[in-house]
């Protein structure tokens, strides 16, 4: 009977502060049908992302805040079990922001059809070889464009994102310096990543830290976190520094307003770009950041690590650990079984 029901999980209030389990709400419907030109798709992974709890407010942003009473907005990896699409078959392996639920409706606009056999785990098209990678590619090379031999720093460098750009980097022959929160993390960025200096932002003096580990100043500067982190990197910027805006996790949760950096003068005093972007930016492109990735994954040059939690019903619970440190990598709820 289980297969009949269509778990999900909707957002049942904004939330105040950090995120509660209470502000989502669970729901079993029956399974949809697809009519025509519809596409039925059995979710399997479903992305957890800091962007959740843009998403979760109702504050300005790039997208449509989630409605009260909708299903939770999420990129999955799913099979076609039903299809009133000539472009998709079942069987057939998809992506798309399918939401987190079991099943789903699509239509061929809003799913991405993924390449059979596949060449890597289906968990790849997760991270390195999904918007993931994306972000990590053109916000470094098209808004960084790094230079061999120019220092790169890197915030949340241990995430998704940010060991993949510190990753990119290296192979541009920079130097990479990642910033993170635990001396295991950093150590997996030095011994697995091959980053050149690693900081634990939680132990250390951030200003001297950085002074001492990028000796030449800093030419790019990847923001994933925002406040006190960017104030301590723009103290040690150098002449037409850029920074790629990212997103600024540790502003999310943020009750008040919150200021801007301190050392906000530097901008101006060493004419650094500050470029904030969004990976639909650059849809258009994502072939050529696949190619590249792809390539790269295949010659061992790119790295990467995933946590998946097993069972939609822990997606509350799990997407916690986005804001709380406890994950290194990608966060990953399976939802259903691999085909």
């Amino acid at each position: 009977m289980q297969k009949l029901i269509n778990r999900q999980w909707r957002l049942a209030s904004r939330p105040v502060g950090e995120i509660k389990e209470s502000d989502f709400e669970y729901r079993e419907e029956p399974i949809p049908s697809p009519k025509d030109g519809e596409i039925l798709v059995r979710n399997i992974y479903l992305s957890l992302d800091p962007t959740h709890r843009i998403w979760m407010s109702d504050r300005p942003q790039y997208m449509p805040p989630i409605g009260i009473g909708e299903v939770m907005r999420g990129l999955v990896i799913g099979v076609v079990e039903d299809s009133k699409n000539l472009k998709f078959q079942p069987g057939d392996l998809v992506s798309g922001a399918l939401g987190w639920q079991n099943y789903a409706i699509a239509s061929s606009g809003n799913l991405i059809k993924l390449p059979q056999p596949l060449a890597v785990p289906l968990t790849a098209f997760m991270g390195p070889l999904s918007f993931i990678g994306c972000t990590a590619y053109f916000g470094l090379l098209d808004i960084g464009k790094p230079q061999a031999g120019e220092t790169v720093v890197v915030s949340a460098a241990s995430g998704a994102v940010g060991s993949l750009v510190g990753q990119i980097a290296k192979i541009k022959g920079c130097r990479v310096v990642g910033i993170t929160g635990s001396e295991e993390k950093c150590q997996w960025l030095l011994e697995e990543l091959g980053f050149d200096a690693a900081i634990n932002y939680k132990t250390a003096d951030l200003i001297p830290a950085l002074a001492k580990f990028c000796p030449h100043g800093i030419d790019v500067y990847f923001e994933n976190v925002g406040g006190a982190i960017l104030d301590a990197v723009l103290t040690q910027v150098n002449l037409n520094a850029r920074i790629p805006l990212c997103g600024l996790i540790s502003t999310y949760n943020a009750e008040e307003a919150v200021p801007g950096p301190y050392n906000f003068s530097q901008i101006l005093m060493k004419r650094v770009l500050v470029q904030g972007f969004i990976v639909n930016d650059y849809v258009s492109q994502w072939d050529v950041a696949f190619r590249d990735i792809g390539q790269w994954l295949q010659e061992g040059k790119i790295k990467y690590t995933q946590e998946i939690v097993p069972g939609l019903e822990n997606a509350p619970q799990a997407i916690l650990k986005l804001f709380d440190g406890r994950k290194m990598g990608k966060l990953i709820i399976q939802i259903s079984d691999e085909p």
